[in-house]
């Protein structure tokens, strides 16, 4: 074995850059994220010569004339200065190896300056070598580099094609985008704009600039903060009819950084568990503002993975404030319009008693589930008191829509299908699924399942494999209203069914709950539940009279999830009018 050596400062750069520098993509992301840590408004991106050539230019703060040589060695950083400022990350870099790293496999040119001066600073960088000069320029930065990779040939073997490379970067910059709507981003290749956002400091617009109009008519609005753990979760879902095939379009942040977090991803898809199909995933933007302290971004160089303090809290979290979101509750402050002050309920056993609709009251985080409509009425109750100003109850009020005392049906479309007129349109409705999702709520909803005794039972033979999974989870059953007895160890008879399965041969129900489970008996409970849901509801082909079509949809109105069936297949397709009068060339 050769003798211990010390490894050349541009070599040690170079062994660095491995790790911080994978991709063009990852010169990208550590360029923009320092434009926008130097509080950029406006940064521009220019792909050119096969993602090899990459300039970022920025009008944030800019690099000091005293501290730009330093900037580009190793371990120098603005960010962070104490051990202490690990555990209170603020801002998205502080490792201080970016440029370090850039300059080992680039031939790189920063031009930069501050507005305390006239003039700013050239800074030429080749083979980890920086040389100052200065020059006339704009207060902000300009990170110009050449040739990546030129010094490290095995490197360039292992890029993919050009338009591969340029994919990686373009969704890089739609995510950067989607977090830092408050800063104007163009990406360009080959001089070609590919993506530009107007920086309005609105999600929802940036989301249409990123992607279409198409994508933000189908989403709902995630609003939560919780002021005892200073948590607060903001930003947009898809409803559950509107999916991708890939997690792709998760956009998970933490503070504004991009992140993949198996704990933020498990949450998001058990909010959506029961309403969309397998292989399905929903469109997601959302931020979680969580104390520096209370999460860990050291973890890897490229600062993607993160520890939780609490990982059950965040999860929890999460979850209600996407449910919450889906099922049309934002949150605001609840305020006393006169006076501006805020308000509280008193007297909260006397006002439940007094409340009709939809409440919850969760003692945990003190907050209070009303509509607009109780609210009202506790007012008029004195149940609503004003304050001297302290802090403001959150509360959550859900946005209703009227619903029309008698839908206007004017048909039913092959015995499956119910349509119905609205002001702007037509809605195609699937009566089974619709009844199916109103079904699914309401058994969720009730503690005691109203079971119908059976007199007689055909004798339903089963695997062994079968009845030895029947009998381990027996009381799961038993909890929705069925009631199974063995004869014999491989058969058993049905002594009760839910009320409404009465009509329905036990067998099928049986089979049907064997064939959901299919060896897998995660979620057993709410696999019987959906089983029972289906086997409850209306069917397809089934002829309706008009009263009945009426009671379906209107039942299926007040559902708090009314976009899909339990399987997770969508309930409704509306079809706007003008897009109908414009199929047929008409103006109105």
């Amino acid at each position: 074995m050769a003798r211990i050596q010390q490894l050349s400062k541009h070599l040690i750069n170079q062994i660095a850059a491995g790790e911080v520098i994978e991709r063009p993509a990852s010169v990208v992301k550590e360029l923009t994220e320092n434009s926008i840590d130097a509080g950029a408004t406006k940064i521009s991106i220019d792909i050119n010569n096969d993602c090899r050539d990459i300039r970022i230019a920025d009008n944030g703060c800019g690099i000091h004339p005293d501290d730009i040589l330093l900037a580009f060695s190793k371990h120098a950083t603005s960010k962070i200065s104490t051990e202490e400022d690990l555990f209170d990350i603020q801002t998205l870099g502080f490792r201080g190896e970016a440029l370090s790293s850039i300059i080992s496999i680039s031939k790189l040119t920063c031009t930069t300056r501050t507005a305390e001066f006239e003039t700013g600073s050239k800074v030429k960088c080749e083979n980890s070598e920086v040389k100052q000069v200065e020059t006339g320029c704009a207060v902000g930065t300009i990170m110009d580099i050449k040739d990546l990779f030129y010094n490290l040939p095995a490197r360039l073997k292992f890029l993919k094609s050009s338009n591969t490379e340029f994919s990686y970067i373009q969704e890089l910059v739609q995510s950067i985008a989607l977090a830092h709507p408050e800063c104007s981003i163009e990406l360009k290749k080959n001089g070609k704009v590919m993506l530009k956002t107007s920086g309005q400091n609105n999600l929802l617009q940036t989301i249409k600039e990123v992607y279409s109009s198409d994508v933000i008519s189908n989403l709902k609005e995630v609003l939560k903060t919780d002021p005892i753990s200073h948590l607060k979760l903001s930003g947009y879902v898809s409803t559950p009819d509107y999916t991708r095939s890939s997690k792709k379009s998760y956009h998970i942040y933490i503070n504004s950084r991009t992140v993949k977090c198996p704990v933020f991803q498990k949450s998001i898809d058990t909010a959506y568990k029961s309403l969309i199909a397998n292989g399905k995933y929903p469109f997601v933007v959302l931020n979680l503002e969580i104390p520096p302290t209370d999460v860990d971004v050291n973890v890897h160089p490229t600062k993607k993975e993160v520890r939780y303090k609490n990982t059950n809290q965040i999860f929890n979290f999460i979850y209600t404030s996407i449910q919450a979101g889906l099922s049309n509750y934002v949150e605001k402050k609840v305020e006393n319009f006169e006076q501006n002050t805020p308000t509280k309920i008193i007297n909260f056993a006397q006002a439940k008693n007094e409340i009709t609709g939809d409440i919850i009251f969760d003692k945990d985080d003190d907050t209070v589930y009303i509509s607009d409509n109780e609210m009202a009425k506790l007012e008029e109750k004195n149940f609503i008191q004003s304050e001297e100003p302290v802090e403001q109850r959150q509360m959550f009020v859900p946005i209703t829509k009227e619903v029309e005392p008698e839908e206007n049906i004017i048909g039913q479309y092959k015995n499956t299908y119910i349509l119905v007129e609205k002001e702007d349109g037509l809605e195609i409705i699937d009566q089974h699924i619709a009844e199916e999702r109103y079904i699914y709520e309401k058994l969720m909803s009730e503690k005691n399942i109203v079971s119908q005794m059976l007199f007689v039972s055909d004798v339903v033979p089963v695997s062994s494999t079968e009845a030895e999974l029947i009998k381990e989870n027996i009381d799961k059953f038993e909890k929705f209203g069925y009631g199974i007895e063995f004869l014999k160890e491989n058969e058993l008879i049905f002594r009760k069914v839910p009320q409404m399965l009465a009509k329905v041969n036990p067998k099928e129900i049986l089979a049907d709950i064997l064939e959901n489970i299919d060896g897998n008996i995660d979620r057993l409970e709410e696999k019987i539940l959906i089983t029972t849901s289906c086997k409850a509801s209306v069917k397809a082909g089934q002829k309706l009279s008009t009263w009945q079509m009426q009671e379906i949809v209107k039942k299926w109105r007040t559902t708090k999830m009314p976009y899909t069936c339990p399987h997770g297949r969508p309930v409704v397709k509306f079809f706007p009018h003008k897009e109908i009068a414009g199929f047929f060339q008409r103006n109105n």
